[in-house]
């Protein structure tokens, strides 16, 4: 193959081209233009790596029960909760599921970040992991089938203000994220400076809802702390 053939094929690539439409069009069978595209992939990956760069992002998901909450304005100009009476019961209690997804040598690298937006910031995290096209497919289904309004698509932006945005939150209550922190943070890249304002808690204030491994009396004693009592609410259903 010339190397003009290799140019075109990632010049054509870049436009979204499927290796076999740049197979018909080139005249080139489609293995001849998978080998390419593979080729270039790999070499790409080790530039960046060698760089320090992250891969290109694929897309990134959240619930839609807290993108409802989160990034649906209730007033011009400003993303938040609104001041209805009904907020506590959002139907993922302050739960937002964030999937960052990055695309590496035609492989999906997955970070999950679980945030919890009334109070604890970074809840859960884990990752990076690869998958190939069909088991990321199968994640993303699985897990949000476990809410009720599926999921939604959002810029890597929006996901940044969300998890950096619930941590600094968190932190102000004096709270740090999940352990695995400091590494997942890693796959968000380089912070963007033009976040939209998002506001965390609930009606003004931290809302506390206890999970089965929460040290709650722990966590409910740092909140008296830090922001005093009365000025909290707080859930504990487990026992």
């Amino acid at each position: 193959m010339s190397p003009e053939q290799v140019e075109e094929i990632a010049r054509l690539r870049a436009l979204n081209l499927s290796p076999k439409q740049i197979a018909r069009k080139l005249g080139l069978r489609p293995s001849e233009v998978n080998a390419v595209v593979r080729k270039q992939a790999e070499e790409l990956a080790i530039t960046r790596q060698a760089r320090g760069e992250l891969a290109p992002i694929e897309r990134c998901l959240i619930n839609e029960n807290a993108a409802n909450k989160l990034l649906d304005s209730k007033k011009k100009g400003w993303f938040g909760q609104g001041d209805s009476d009904d907020e506590q019961d959002d139907g993922v209690g302050g739960l937002a599921q964030i999937f960052v997804t990055r695309l590496e040598k035609n492989q999906y690298l997955v970070v999950s970040y679980l945030v919890d937006y009334y109070c604890l910031g970074v809840k859960d995290v884990w990752g990076p992991r690869k998958f190939n096209s069909t088991k990321y497919s199968a994640l993303v289904e699985k897990t949000y089938a476990s809410f009720d309004q599926g999921y939604r698509e959002i810029t890597l932006e929006l996901a940044q203000a969300i998890i950096f945005g619930a941590v600094e939150y968190a932190q102000k209550l004096g709270l740090n994220p999940h352990s695995d922190w400091s590494k997942a943070k890693e796959h968000l890249g380089k912070p963007l400076f033009n976040w939209p304002k998002i506001e965390f808690g609930r009606k003004g204030k931290p809302l506390y809802i206890s999970g089965p491994y929460d040290n709650h009396e722990k966590i409910v004693a740092k909140l008296k702390e830090t922001v005093g009592e009365g000025n909290f609410d707080y859930v504990i259903p487990f026992s």
